[in-house]
């Protein structure tokens, strides 16, 4: 009976560690093709006039500039936006997933 238990207790960890990398795959596709179709999206939309009557492509989208260094609102810019996305959303998601399986761990017990 032991060795079916420790056998249980193997796979519930096998699982709970494909589950954390999973949920950071997802996560980091999806946070990239939001910045990348983001971008994308503003660039066919094309330069809209600010307050100052000045005609501008998606100044608040250009702030991730400063956290992503060598983004910008361009097509080059949104392969550089989806690879920091990409990126960001895995460690997010890798996180997620394991304080989640660390809970369904403590609730087990």
């Amino acid at each position: 009976m032991t060795n079916q238990k420790t056998e249980e207790e193997k796979l519930l960890q096998a699982v709970a560690l494909l589950n954390a990398k999973s949920m950071g795959l997802v996560f980091g596709i999806l946070l990239g093709l939001l910045i990348f179709i983001a971008t994308n999206w503003l660039l066919v939309k094309g330069p809209q006039p600010n307050r100052a009557g000045e005609y501008v492509i998606g100044p608040h989208l250009e702030l991730l500039s400063q956290f992503f260094i060598g983004y910008s609102v361009s097509f080059t810019g949104s392969i550089v936006g989806f690879v920091y996305g990409f990126a960001l959303g895995t460690i997010a998601g890798t996180f997620v997933g394991w304080l989640y399986n660390r809970i369904v761990m403590f609730r087990q017990r």
